[in-house]
C-alpha cells in the first residue's frame, strides 16, 4: 500500500477543508428546488425596456441603463468604428503599453464633463475603488463611509491600512461624531454614494462639505447611479448641489448610464497623476477596451445633445413614484428613478420575484444577508425610454401579485 508524504496529507486536508465550506452552502441549492431561485437570468436580446428571456417578450425593470443608451445606434457604430481600428483589446496595462489615443480623449471629456482638471479611466467601476482609496490612504489615516455605500467601497476598506469608520446612513450629526474623534494630523477622507444604490435616495451633501470644512476633510463621491441622472447634463452629485469645488475626487462608472463597462476618478491634476503611479488597479490590470471606450465617447455626446432624456426620467420618474404611493406602497426615502419597493419578507420578496418574471416584468429582489429581513425589497429601476405605458402594466401586476400574496 502506497504511503501518502506529509505534504500529500496536508493537500488532501487543505481540499477536505475547502470542499466542507463550499457543500456548506446551501442556499442556492434550496432556491433552485422552489423554482424561485432570480439570479443569472439569462437575457437573449439587447438591453432596452423590453428584453428576451427564455423566447418571451419581458418588461425590464430591473436594469441600470437610466438613460436608455445601451442600443443607441450611434454608440453601436462608434463601437464597431474602435475595434476595426485599434482590434479588439489592448494587451497591456494603462502603465505600459496599454494607453490609446482615445483613453486620453475619454479622459480628458471626462474631466470636462465633471469639472475637474483631470481624470483617470479604470476597466471597471470596482477598480476604481478599490485602487483609489487605498492608494490614498495610508495607516493611520480615516476612511469615514456611509454604513450604505456600495459593496466596492467597502472592498476598499478592506485593501487599505486605513482605520475605517462608519456613520449612520446620511447622518450628518453622526457624521460629526466621527470626525470629531479623528486625528485632525491625519488624513480623512469621507467616500460616500451620490444617489445609494438600493434605497435611491441622495446624500445631503451641502451638509457634508460643511462638516469637512469645520473638520479638515477630504470628501470622495462615488456617483455610478448619479452620472447621467442628476446635475448639469447629467454631471453627478456635486454638479447637482453646485458644489464642484468642494468635492475632491469624483468617481464614476460607465455600466450605467453611460452605455458600457468601465469607471473613472476626476480631481486635481497633482492627484490624478499620484494615482497614475500608485493604483494598483490601474498599474496590474488590462486597459479598458477599445470598443468600451469608444462607446462612453459616444454616450458622452449623445447626453449632451439630447437632455431631454434626463427630463423624461424624471418625469417617469415622478409618475411612477406617485402611482405606488396611491396604491399603498412603500418605497422609502427613494426619490430617484432607483425605486424600492419594500416587502419586509424574504420567501414573499422571492415568490413575488418569480411571480412577476412568469407575467412578463423583470425586476431585482434584494433580501437578506444583503439587507435585513425587515428591508427586504424588489428593486424596480427606471429607464428615460420607458413608457407610462409599460410602467402603468408593470404596477398593476405588481400590485395584483402583492394583494395575493398579502403584502399590501
Amino acid at each position: 500500500m502506497e504511503m501518502l508524504s506529509v505534504d500529500q496529507i496536508n493537500k488532501n486536508l487543505d481540499l477536505n477543508l475547502l470542499n466542507e465550506r463550499v457543500n456548506g452552502f446551501t442556499r442556492a441549492e434550496e432556491l433552485r428546488a422552489t423554482g424561485m431561485y432570480p439570479y443569472f437570468r439569462v437575457i437573449e436580446s439587447d438591453q432596452d425596456t423590453v428584453v428576451t428571456i427564455n423566447g418571451k417578450e419581458v418588461l425590464m425593470f430591473g436594469s441600470n441603463s437610466y438613460l436608455g443608451l445601451t442600443n443607441h445606434p450611434e454608440i453601436k457604430k462608434a463601437t464597431i468604428a474602435a475595434v476595426n481600428k485599434y482590434g479588439s483589446g489592448c494587451a497591456g496595462s494603462r502603465f505600459l503599453n496599454g494607453t490609446l489615443d482615445i483613453h486620453i480623449q475619454l479622459e480628458e471629456e471626462l474631466a470636462a464633463f465633471v469639472g475637474k482638471e483631470a481624470a483617470l479611466v479604470f476597466s471597471t467601476g470596482f477598480q476604481v475603488n478599490t485602487g483609489v482609496i487605498p492608494a490614498l490612504l495610508s495607516r493611520n489615516d480615516y476612511l469615514i463611509l456611509d454604513e450604505l455605500d456600495h459593496a466596492c467601497i467597502l472592498e476598499a476598506s478592506r485593501l487599505s491600512f486605513a482605520k475605517t469608520v462608519k456613520y449612520k446612513h446620511n447622518d450628518l450629526k453622526s457624521l460629526e461624531s466621527v470626525l470629531k474623534n479623528c486625528d485632525h494630523k491625519r488624513i480623512k477622507l469621507i467616500v460616500s454614494d451620490g444617489i445609494f444604490s438600493m434605497d435611491g435616495d441622495i446624500v445631503n451633501l451641502p451638509g457634508m462639505v460643511e462638516l469637512a470644512k469645520e473638520y479638515d476633510a477630504s470628501i470622495m463621491m462615488d456617483d455610478a447611479h448619479s452620472i447621467g441622472v442628476i446635475g448639469q447634463n447629467g454631471a453627478g452629485t456635486a454638479s447637482h448641489f453646485g458644489l464642484t469645488n468642494e468635492v475632491d475626487l469624483i468617481m464614476g462608472t460607465f455600466s450605467k448610464s453611460l452605455a458600457s463597462i468601465g469607471g473613472f476618478i476626476a480631481a486635481n491634476n497633482s492627484v490624478i497623476d499620484y494615482l497614475k503611479h500608485h493604483a494598483r488597479t490601474l498599474i496590474f490590470s488590462a486597459s479598458i477596451s477599445p470598443a468600451s471606450t469608444a462607446s462612453v465617447l459616444a454616450a458622452l455626446k449623445i447626453i449632451k445633445r439630447e437632455p431631454e432624456r434626463i427630463d423624461n426620467l424624471w418625469n417617469l420618474t415622478n409618475y411612477t413614484l406617485k402611482s405606488l404611493h396611491q396604491l399603498g406602497f412603500d418605497t422609502g426615502v427613494s426619490c430617484t428613478p432607483i425605486i424600492p419597493i419594500y416587502i419586509r419578507d424574504d420567501l414573499k420578496t422571492f415568490q413575488l420575484s418569480k411571480m412577476l418574471l412568469d407575467e412578463g416584468v423583470f425586476v431585482n429582489p434584494v433580501t437578506s444577508p444583503a439587507v435585513s429581513k425587515e428591508d427586504t425589497l424588489i428593486r424596480f429601476s427606471l429607464m428615460a425610454t420607458h413608457t407610462k405605458e409599460q410602467i402603468d402594466k408593470a404596477i398593476s401586476k405588481i400590485y395584483t401579485l402583492s394583494k395575493k400574496l398579502n403584502i399590501i
